[in-house]
């Protein structure tokens, strides 16, 4: 019998509503075979797909119901006979199905969540303790960067340490300070996941490390001016708006850079600045405002830029503070190569060549923390009025009143 024929023959009898047999699909041509009550298989060759039609709302769509012959006659009966009592109650089949599939999702995501999750969830339990509330971003930089594109849509419980492992080797040897902050966060994720009772061991991560491998990394230090430079490069600065003017106010105040780019009028009370503690380094909740006493020079800057604005003392456009992007750029015109921040290292370097001051003075100047949490317990003095000596010394030589040949300052 030729194939058209057989075909022909096939068609016209599954067509007319005769139950199916397992053998009878084995032995049919390609094609649509009908079972009845809207189930049929449609067969390629040696497998094909089981499709439930149904008629709904005036519609007609169709169901799958899985493959053949992985799914059996039977059990395509029975799917359909499910779905038959879905459609007598009024309900569409295939939206009752999304349903059902979006529950179950949700229900495994709360069991087993995936490391993007968990790591919004940390996040979010742990910004209170942060700049701002984290919203500068940088906690979660890291993990965003660099570890959730190839790890943010695994369940938790499926991570392994080839994946972690994965997901830092390239930044590993390359960009080794920010893998390690990357390390870390991944660490502390896996740590609290752990602690809500999820399945995952926070060695996964330990482990990975260990793969990784020791990188001998040589810190780069910022670039700094060096403090014989500081006059000229101070003088250069007379000119240039609030860009200027803020790196002057540095250079004097030896804050860092987020201090002074938010400084406003309101934080200056005589001759001392109070910055605000969610401008002062450290932990939230953790850290204290930081008094700086201001020298001469210092005020009569302040005192210039209160012309000018009502409350910040150095804005950019439409009235922002001024960035430290604008800052290093401004310094790039200069042709000058240290930073803002290296200001810091020019006068603890200054305070080093000249004996200015005694240890604890000049890293009280530069709001580090000395000595042990015990001993801070009991020296509570914050050595304002023995700063401001050092400030007005610092200013003196950086206007260029003075020479490098600073007296040691007792008292």
């Amino acid at each position: 019998m030729g194939a058209a024929k057989r075909t022909l023959i096939w068609g016209a009898t599954w067509g007319t509503g005769m139950a199916l047999t397992a053998i009878g699909i084995k032995n049919a041509p390609d094609g649509k075979l009908r079972d009845g009550n809207g189930l049929m298989l449609v067969k390629r060759g040696s497998s094909g797909k089981w499709v439930y039609r149904y008629s709904i709302y005036g519609r007609r769509p169709e169901m799958g119901l899985g493959s053949w012959p992985d799914v059996t006659l039977s059990d395509a009966r029975k799917a359909r006979d499910v779905w038959a009592a879905e459609l007598r109650q009024g309900r569409d089949p295939i939206s009752v199905r999304q349903s059902q599939k979006e529950a179950a999702t949700a229900a495994a995501n709360q069991a087993d969540p995936t490391f993007s999750d968990l790591v919004t969830l940390v996040f979010e339990a742990r910004k209170a303790t942060l700049r701002g509330d984290g919203t500068r971003g940088r906690w979660r930089s890291p993990l965003d960067r660099h570890i959730i594109p190839s790890l943010g849509r695994k369940p938790i419980s499926k991570i392994t340490t080839k994946d972690v492992q994965g997901a830092l080797s390239p930044i590993w040897h390359t960009k080794h300070p920010t893998a390690i902050k990357a390390y870390q966060r991944t660490h502390i994720v896996f740590s609290k996941a752990k602690l809500m009772g999820y399945d995952c061991d926070p060695f996964t991560v330990e482990a990975a490390k260990e793969f990784l491998g020791v990188v001998d990394h040589q810190p780069e230090h910022i670039a700094a001016t060096r403090w014989q430079d500081i006059p000229d490069l101070y003088a250069k600065l007379l000119t240039g708006g609030d860009i200027a003017q803020c790196l002057r106010f540095i250079i004097l105040t030896l804050v860092r850079s987020d201090a002074a780019r938010g400084a406003a009028l309101y934080e200056v009370e005589g001759n001392v600045w109070t910055v605000p503690a969610d401008r002062v380094k450290g932990t939230r909740n953790q850290v204290q405002e930081f008094r700086v006493p201001l020298s001469t020079e210092a005020l009569s800057i302040v005192a210039q830029q209160s012309e000018i604005h009502s409350s910040l003392l150095f804005t950019g456009p439409r009235g922002k503070p001024v960035t430290s992007r604008g800052l290093e750029k401004h310094l790039d015109g200069l042709q000058e190569t240290g930073r803002p921040h290296g200001f810091r290292t020019s006068f603890r370097t200054w305070v080093q060549d000249t004996h200015a001051c005694d240890y604890d003075v000049a890293e009280t100047i530069l709001d580090h923390r000395i000595h042990s949490t015990v001993a801070r317990s009991y020296a509570r003095s914050d050595l304002l009025e023995r700063r401001q000596l050092v400030m007005d010394a610092w200013a003196r030589f950086v206007t260029g009143q003075t020479t490098a040949k600073v007296v040691k300052l007792h008292g």
